[in-house]
């Protein structure tokens, strides 16, 4: 399970406006991190395009294996347990993992 990998993962249980069920979700946490904790940080991925500012479209490919266009939710950042992960499903390129990593960084200053 590295970073820029593609899980399906459960979200639930869930508190309030959380993201839930089961879902893809992007690996965005340091591989060291990855291979050692058991936790990682994730942001959820979903096909209900809403344009928030800060989140990241995903055209469906090859590469990412989604089944429709999405868009990386970044404001829903979350850690998750091992446990919570299904199973692969693909993985982003650099380019959107830097895209992720700025808007976190512009959400700190909202």
């Amino acid at each position: 399970m590295l970073q820029k990998e593609i899980y399906l993962v459960n979200l639930d249980p869930i508190k309030g406006k959380e993201q839930r069920g089961k879902r893809p979700a992007v690996i965005i946490s340091g591989n060291a991190m990855n291979k050692n904790l058991g936790v990682f940080i994730i942001c959820p991925i979903s096909s209900k395009i809403k344009n928030y500012a800060g989140c990241v479209k995903v055209s469906k490919n090859k590469t990412n294996k989604l089944s429709e266009d999405s868009e990386i939710i970044t404001f829903q950042i979350r850690a998750i347990a091992k446990e919570r992960m299904i199973k692969k499903i693909g993985e982003i390129t650099s380019e959107q993992l830097k895209e992720i990593l700025y808007s976190l960084n512009e959400i700190f200053y909202y």
